[in-house]
């Protein structure tokens, strides 16, 4: 408290001076990234690769050569994500940036997938976030509407089946499928050397 004038936070802790300053520039930053988040949502629908590459690496985002986000793209904290080469990500999907995410090179990745790396961590009387990083590795194949949860780790060549919420990492060369996504079988290709088709032209 300082000339009358007392901090709480949202569950009604009093807060010293420079807890509640911190607090107040952290929400401001917030504020700035929801501003940055809105502009690339609307970035998200210009119909041009070209464009939405340049402007997303503009906001932090690494992306290899020949790679390519589709339209409709929703992020978290674009500048800890990092995208390989000749990668492909079908459209609205949703890329957790908020701790680290690596999508590797030659990566297919279908329409409405969701990556996330923060959770809320249901023991804490908080609820306070918890953030781990996800790493998906080189010629994975991602289905459409698949779910990937923090802390997974997808190794090379892995393969998630359509509509699969991966809550542990997937070892190199299998397939997973289901809710949650359990081991299917291996993967007949064992040397990946393959390049993916183009991007569709306005999507």
């Amino acid at each position: 408290m300082r000339n009358g004038i007392c901090f709480k936070d949202k569950d009604g802790n009093q807060l010293s001076w420079d807890t509640a300053f911190q607090k107040i520039l952290n929400r401001f930053y917030n504020y700035y990234l929801d501003v940055i988040l809105l502009f690339l949502w609307i970035v998200g629908y210009v119909p041009s690769h070209l464009f939405r590459n340049f402007v997303y690496q503009l906001c932090g985002i690494e992306i290899g050569k020949g790679s390519t986000i589709h339209m409709g793209a929703r992020f978290y904290q674009p500048n800890n994500i990092k995208i390989g080469e000749g990668t492909i990500i079908g459209d609205h999907a949703f890329l957790d940036g908020r701790a680290r995410l690596e999508i590797g090179s030659h990566v297919d990745i279908a329409s409405q997938v969701m990556i996330y790396n923060s959770q809320h961590d249901l023991d804490s009387e908080t609820l306070k976030a918890k953030e781990e990083p996800v790493k998906i590795g080189d010629y994975c194949f991602i289905g459409p509407r698949a779910i990937i949860l923090p802390g997974v780790t997808l190794g090379k060549g892995a393969v998630v089946a359509a509509g699969a919420v991966v809550t542990k990492s997937v070892p190199a060369g299998t397939m997973v499928g289901g809710v949650p996504a359990k081991e299917i079988k291996d993967r007949k290709l064992k040397t990946y050397n393959y390049r993916l088709g183009r991007p569709r032209l306005f999507q």
